[in-house]
């Protein structure tokens, strides 16, 4: 019987024989596919042999044994109908034994490879093997971001990339899934350049990248794409057009990167179906990269697992693109633990957010409060207040739309008081570091201020940094300090020399970025100790010598050592000298008078006037002896008053200590308790999976085992 052709995926082949498929690698289609036991010709690729297969009899209705597992030889009767495809066959008997994929991100990643799934696990070809992904990989991949926000970015980034190719919008945007009504679809469209076929694949692929050679670009690894659209959902359409270039033809091309098709089908290696199209007159013609066949199949793989019913329908998205373009379509959104689509479409029409931990509704109401300081408490959950602050500079004339309003962008700078500029040279680890790198992106100008809003004391701070335009650690908190020390100060700086990681939300942890870290620490907390007492702190010692900067009950004045207080001494002679003078100027003032009065009368009366004026230096004395003791004693009281109050605060300060670790221990109680209950929760499900893989396995003997007996004609319906 000579085997029909059927194309799955491109590059992947099919071949139908009554036998199954098995997998077959050539040197210029890849793998094909073939089941069953047919032998391959190695120079024309068809069967050359097909083995003999010994009749079973069987001479009862209900054999003993009938739930046995199947043997080898009774399976290999059961064969493919002629009349139905292989891909049909396939989705038709998986999407009964193969468990629904789950819906929650991170429990995605349990993948299990159908029993039944008969691909090879190597494919040799030219006498080496081949490295194959498996499915299970894009789900890991994906997973280096935690922050779902963060695969927002990596997406904006690449259409920002199209700025040199003539883009001047990207559009972010929700749908309606017209398979599975009620359900959302994300859309991310550029005007950019577009991707011809092979960029298209390439974008698919792991690992490609031209944006490394390509200055002002943000993209460098080759795997954003997929990190990104695999984290937000399950399954991503890539429709783009690419005009002509070189004096080649237009075209235009459909990819789809599918988990769920993958899954449900239970492939072991990444296929991706991909179509193209090439612009011949003002037409669009099939551009065919094997054969028509393969075409045709990829169409019709692309169709049954798209959001869409229909070729035409699907073939409509090119209506949104003008003369170039792309246009990215996400379906299957994860969901929560809850059940609820693990963004929140809801809440605001003109913004997505997250819902979840990431969603604090103590710093949303805050951000009301505090205008000045709406992007540092939102950002980890709204995706416009993100995007606002997610470039350093935007291009002039380029938008970003989130659900039909422009995103405005904004300038952290705006937000500072007080502002300061510190210039950061980092120092070179080695001399072949210098070599690789350009000097002028070898310094940081790190701007540093006040938000607007620290006069409030809000726990505000930290360090927006960039790396070519982008920003990669929002809000960096350098300095832990206990109490209120560096609140409110926060700083913006473009750090082209540190190397970011792959998820592009940190860096990678290097020499160069601890130095910088211990520098932006040191810039913060000289600018806090200098500048805290603008906005209602203490001012801060500005070394350990001064001792004189915090104020306390050592500031209050000392009447034994301020010498600009009186000193409180019995005055011995009447005759003050100059610098009692200057010490006590009320109580000269006052007496100055009756001493001039007194000499002029002594002239008169000789020692009369003497007299009277040791009486009054005897009631002088009397006086200032008393007011000194009321003094004394007043100083005396104020410090007893202190000592107590410091004696409550100190008491109050253990109450409380006493109380954060008696909550510390709830919580550590309540951790306990959640993870046990955790622990039992996932020991049921598993039980429940494996018991619901053996009634799976259970039913497909029975069914197995019925066909048999129905070949035999043991059975008659």
């Amino acid at each position: 019987m000579i085997p029909e052709s059927t194309a799955v995926g491109d590059g992947m082949r099919t071949v139908s024989t009554n036998m199954g498929t098995i997998d077959v690698l050539d040197s210029n289609r890849g793998f094909h596919c073939y089941h069953g036991a047919d032998v391959m010709d190695e120079n024309n690729g068809r069967p050359s042999k097909k083995p003999k297969i010994e009749e079973q009899v069987v001479e009862y209705a209900l054999p003993v044994g009938f739930l046995d597992p199947i043997n080898p030889d009774e399976r290999s009767l059961v064969s493919v109908p002629q009349t139905q495809s292989i891909l049909e066959y396939q989705n038709s008997n998986l999407k009964a034994i193969v468990p629904s994929m789950s819906k929650q991100f991170w429990k995605a990643g349990d993948y299990e490879v159908s029993v039944h799934n008969r691909e090879s696990v190597a494919h040799p070809a030219a006498g080496m093997d081949h490295v194959r992904v498996h499915p299970r990989f894009l789900h890991s991949n994906a997973t280096s971001h935690k922050w779902a926000l963060g695969a927002f970015a990596e997406l904006l980034d690449n259409s920002l990339d199209e700025v040199r190719t003539g883009a001047t919008y990207v559009n972010v945007d929700v749908l309606n899934n017209e398979k599975d009504i009620g359900s959302k679809m994300l859309l991310i469209e550029d005007n950019g350049g577009g991707m011809t076929p092979d960029k298209l694949r390439g974008c698919m692929s792991l690992g490609y990248s031209v944006k490394s050679k390509l200055a002002n670009t943000i993209g460098q690894y080759g795997n954003g794409f997929k990190t990104s659209t695999m984290r937000l959902g399950a399954d991503v359409l890539v429709f783009t057009r690419c005009p002509g270039q070189d004096g080649r033809s237009p075209t235009q091309s459909i990819g789809m990167l599918s988990y769920t098709f993958l899954m449900e089908t239970g492939k072991e290696d990444i296929v991706v179906p991909m179509i193209d199209f090439e612009k011949r007159g003002d037409d669009w013609g099939m551009m065919v990269r094997f054969t028509p066949e393969d075409w045709k199949r990829n169409m019709e793989t692309l169709v049954q697992w798209s959001p869409y019913s229909t070729e035409e329908a699907l073939l409509q998205q090119f209506d949104f693109i003008n003369i170039q373009g792309t246009r990215i379509i996400i379906y299957n959104i994860w969901e929560d633990e809850e059940g609820q689509l693990e963004l929140d479409f809801d809440t605001d029409p003109h913004d997505i957010q997250i819902r979840g931990v990431n969603r604090d509704p103590k710093k949303i109401e805050m951000a009301k409060q505090y205008p000045n300081s709406r992007h540092f408490l939102t950002y980890r959950h709204s995706l416009r207040n993100y995007a606002a602050i997610l470039y350093l500079r935007i291009p002039e004339g380029f938008r970003i739309i989130l659900r039909g309003e422009d995103v405005i962008h904004h300038n952290i700078v705006d937000d500072m008081m007080l502002t300061q500029m510190v210039t950061y040279k980092p120092t070179q680890p080695c001399p072949e570091w210098t070599t690789t790198r350009n000097d002028q992106n070898m310094v940081a100008v790190v701007t540093i201020g006040f938000v607007k809003d620290a006069k409030d004391h809000i726990d505000v701070q930290g360090f927006n940094v960039y790396h070519k335009n982008r920003l990669i650690k929002p809000f960096w908190r350098v300095w832990n300090a206990a109490g209120s020390d560096g609140r409110g100060v926060i700083g913006v700086l473009e750090a082209d020399f540190v190397e970011p990681a792959h998820d592009k939300q940190g860096f990678e942890r290097t020499t160069v970025l601890s130095r910088l870290e211990n520098r932006l620490v040191v810039i913060q907390k000289k600018y806090w100790s200098t500048n805290c007492q603008e906005i209602g702190y203490a001012k801060r010692c500005k070394s350990s010598s001064d001792t004189k900067c915090r104020p306390s009950m050592e500031d209050k004045p000392d009447v034994q050592s301020d010498a600009r207080a009186p000193k409180l001494r019995p005055i011995r002679k009447v005759e003050a000298s100059t610098s009692e003078e200057s010490e006590f100027p009320e109580i000269i003032t006052s007496r100055s008078p009756k001493i001039k009065c007194k000499e002029s009368k002594a002239t008169m009366n000789g020692d009369d006037t003497i007299a009277k004026l040791k009486e009054e230096n005897l009631q002088l004395k009397k006086r200032l002896e008393t007011s000194e003791g009321v003094m004394l004693n007043d100083l005396l009281l104020d410090l007893q008053s202190e000592k107590d109050k410091t004696i409550s605060l100190e008491n109050q300060i253990v109450k409380l200590q006493e109380k954060i670790q008696v909550l510390d221990q709830e919580q550590i109680n309540l951790i306990d308790i959640f993870s046990e209950e955790r622990n039992r929760r996932e020991a049921l499900e598993e039980t429940l999976r494996n018991k619901l893989k053996e009634a799976n396995d259970t039913i497909e003997e029975l069914q197995r085992n019925i066909k048999v007996l129905k070949s035999n004609g043991v059975i008659i319906c």
